[in-house]
């Protein structure tokens, strides 16, 4: 993989994404820390399609996750609270 600087990413873009094309992905630095990849679409494809559902997509999903036993409610003895003396 080849890194980018930001301002060569920026001013040669069109030659950034043919080598992402032609040699795999290409990475983006920014005052020399590396922050971003280009990479091909049928790359970014697979990679979603392998993904694991997030947090949220399993909290809004229509299915149950498990079978949880849900006790009725109001059916719990209650202590009585101690006498002060």
């Amino acid at each position: 993989m080849h890194a980018w600087p930001v301002q060569d990413a920026k001013a040669r873009f069109s030659e950034l994404l043919g080598a992402c094309l032609s040699e795999g992905p290409q990475i983006v630095s920014k005052r020399g820390a590396e922050t971003a990849v280009l990479i091909n679409i049928n790359e970014w494809r697979r990679l979603q399609q392998a993904a694991k559902p997030s947090l949220k997509d399993l909290l809004l999903s229509p299915q149950a996750r498990a079978d949880l036993p849900i006790p009725a409610r109001g059916g719990a003895k209650r202590r009585q609270p101690a006498e002060l003396l």
